[in-house]
């Protein structure tokens, strides 16, 4: 079926996307999405957008339409979206941040590793901005990524390791 989809059918993909929000659709979706944008990279744009969005199924579509791409994930793209959601406290968001990163360093433990460093300090800056209701919330988001990061660094040890 994907490959019968064109750039025109993204507004009907945002659509069912927005009216039929749950999960388990939207990470059907997200695939298909996905696999729409590696065809039509003028979509990135969009997608871009939707990273924005009030609508938290678009942003979770936007963070993990490229799941499974490895080597031909856009990674200035996917940074630019991960970005723009690192201040969100909604679990189905950070979930998704937390999955595209674990796919990713799959494929390139040392671009995840140094994104997490980077961000790292961002979100300790967070912390102290955030209201005592959310504290958890961004301290448990800070403990996840740094499990991501010992396996990013875990599987650069391993793939050192093959190599010698």
């Amino acid at each position: 079926m994907q490959s019968y989809l064109t750039e025109n059918d993204l507004p009907k993909l945002e659509h069912l996307v927005v009216t039929k929000s749950w999960w388990d659709t939207v990470d059907i979706l997200d695939r298909v999405v996905g696999s729409l944008v590696v065809d039509y990279p003028e979509l990135e744009e969009v997608i871009f957008k939707w990273s924005l969005s009030d609508n938290i199924w678009l942003r979770r579509v936007a963070i993990d339409h490229q799941l499974l791409r490895k080597e031909k994930t856009n990674v200035q793209l996917m940074e630019k979206i991960l970005l723009n959601n690192l201040d969100q406290t909604e679990f189905f968001i950070n979930k998704a941040i937390g999955w595209a990163l674990r796919d990713y360093s799959k494929t390139n433990p040392e671009w995840v590793a140094r994104f997490i460093e980077k961000i790292g300090k961002e979100w300790l800056n967070l912390v102290s901005r955030k209201p005592a209701s959310t504290f958890s919330i961004v301290e448990k988001r800070i403990h996840y990524l740094k499990k991501v990061t010992r396996l990013c660094y875990n599987r650069l040890y391993l793939k050192n390791f093959k190599e010698k």
